[in-house]
């Protein structure tokens, strides 16, 4: 369950009334809005969508490359979303804006323990707590496809979203002081200038091992609905309640070998 002062932001006790609720949509900025523009109608809190845009992920071949994490930062950097500004990359505490980091760790107990690869950004979700809390509207969902985008022509830098979003998906760009997220590459997905099969975000494009799934996860036919449905696909802390639109394939771990098991009756070399 969501805590306490996070549902009451989210119910608008503590918040002005949105710009986006007095006025029209989005401006020029909007985070790669691309097509949008002012003209992106916004769905409204707990509308439910015809249609949904989302990556899904396999955790079992994801091999920590970071490759998705280049591609994203590039093509963000020199587009709508960008730039995506760096300071002190190679001082004694850089920091930089991104919209898809890969985090790795170890798991389970010596020896038998196991390295994941989890990448993550934005969700995208069903139920964005980063939207409502938004004092001037600048965060909000797109009513045509799902995606959740930020206008930067109305962002002031105030981090309610982040504060809100459980997932540590927002970045504060410290060059311009607007709040940054994943944008699905939507200034690519839509480019009728690009050839059909490049109309992805530039992460699922760039993997090595085809770890990324991108599409519609309200369709049941389409390529992640079926790997979800065939293959586990779960949510991320799905007790927040905010239905994550990204989904994740969970490992299929293999029992490592022991040497007794693999050799039998090894033993060691006597003089």
């Amino acid at each position: 369950m969501k805590i306490q002062w996070l549902k009451d932001l989210m119910a608008g006790a503590l918040l002005p009334l949105p710009l986006a609720e007095r006025g029209s949509g989005g401006g020029s900025g909007g985070g790669g809005e691309g097509r949008g523009g002012s003209n992106t109608v916004r769905a409204q809190p707990g509308e439910t969508l015809a249609k949904q845009l989302a990556l899904v992920i396999d955790l079992n071949v994801c091999v920590g490359c970071h490759a998705c994490v280049t591609s994203c930062k590039q093509w963000n950097t020199s587009g709508s979303a960008g730039p995506m500004v760096d300071e002190r990359p190679y001082g004694a505490s850089p920091t930089g804006t991104f919209f898809n980091r890969v985090q790795t760790y170890e798991a389970d107990t010596y020896p038998q323990t196991n390295t994941i690869h989890f990448p993550k950004s934005c969700l995208h979700c069903e139920d964005p707590p980063c939207v409502p809390v938004c004092p001037t509207g600048a965060s909000y969902k797109r009513k045509e496809d799902g995606i959740v985008l930020v206008d930067y022509d109305k962002c002031i830098g105030c981090k309610y979203c982040a504060w809100a979003c459980p997932y540590g998906a927002r970045e504060l760009d410290e060059e311009r002081q607007v709040m940054t997220k994943c944008t699905l590459c939507v200034d690519r997905i839509y480019d009728e200038h690009l050839p059909k099969e490049d109309r992805k975000p530039a992460c699922v494009k760039a993997c090595p091992t085809g770890a990324r799934l991108f599409g519609d996860v309200k369709d049941p036919n389409s390529e992640v609905s079926i790997a979800i449905r065939e293959r586990g696909g779960y949510s991320l802390m799905p007790e927040w309640e905010t239905q994550p639109a990204n989904q994740y394939l969970p490992r299929q771990i293999t029992p490592s070998m022991t040497l007794s098991s693999n050799v039998p009756n090894a033993a060691p070399k006597g003089n």
